[in-house]
């Protein structure tokens, strides 16, 4: 969600300091109206890893989503392209209809799909329907299409207890307030941005809205409310990724409670 310009607090963007002395990449390329694929995340992902080897250093992908990064490291799905009429029906049936019926049809055509997908993640819903509608066939049935990278990936995994996860989580949701996360959402809003946006779809931001009716949206100001929403969401994203990130082959996993200096040798050690 750093791809999105505007969205500084709320998705914990490295500051102008920092990304002055470490070049950063991938940060401020989308207005949060854009949609941003895991196909594009890979495309834009392997440039910079490109340009960054050229010119003799290192590249570190850091944090993120597991999805995105399984992609970049193993392959995206062979599925077929986008077909716009239909994504359009889609996104119709989603707002006049709500979710309930594009969730009953997904599961009826694809459950695999249906049971990894979340409710709210209402672009992976429409893209698994808008493949099985344009071939026939699942998208879970797609092989996936490995990527012929010309780069060795050394995949490090940090560990902390859940109970020290969710500390943390909670530490965070009043550091953002304080930095003034409210005032970010509202400048957000008053530009014409909701959750009907991409951007505004993250943990963070998409608990400040309120959906009054099919794809209308209110700001919601009542701060004890809205912190407690996002301390819920991201510990319930925390469980899924934790989950999801041990499915990953090949990781070396570190722990980073116990002596944070020493998980830091133990990266330094782990490059070759």
């Amino acid at each position: 969600m750093q791809v999105y310009r505007g969205m500084d607090i709320g998705t914990a963007k490295p500051l102008p300091q920092l990304q002055a002395k470490i070049p950063h990449h991938l940060i401020d390329i989308r207005e949060p109206d854009e949609q941003f694929t895991a196909g594009d995340f890979v495309r834009c992902a392997n440039a910079a890893v490109d340009t960054i080897v050229q010119r003799g250093a290192l590249p570190v992908i850091c944090g993120g989503t597991g999805f995105y990064l399984k992609n970049l490291l193993y392959g995206l799905p062979e599925s077929p392209p986008s077909d716009p009429v239909i994504r359009q029906n889609l996104k119709e049936t989603l707002r006049f209809c709500g979710v309930e019926p594009l969730l009953s049809e997904l599961a009826a055509v694809d459950p695999v799909s249906a049971s990894r997908i979340h409710r709210n993640d209402t672009y992976r819903l429409l893209r698994a329907l808008e493949v099985f509608r344009t071939s026939g066939k699942p998208l879970s049935s797609y092989a996936i299409h490995k990527y012929r990278q010309s780069h060795q990936f050394l995949v490090l995994g940090l560990c902390r207890p859940r109970e020290v996860l969710y500390r943390r989580i909670m530490h965070r949701t009043a550091a953002m307030f304080h930095a003034g996360l409210i005032d970010e959402v509202k400048q957000l809003y008053r530009a014409g941005y909701t959750p009907r946006d991409p951007g505004l779809r993250a943990i963070g931001y998409r608990e400040f809205f309120e959906e009054t009716a099919p794809g209308v949206f209110a700001f919601v100001p009542d701060e004890t409310a809205v912190s407690r929403a996002i301390i819920k969401n991201t510990q319930h994203y925390v469980k899924r990724q934790i989950t999801y990130f041990k499915t990953l082959p090949d990781v070396r996993w570190i722990d980073a409670q116990a002596d944070p200096d020493s998980a830091i040798r133990a990266m330094l050690q782990a490059i070759p």
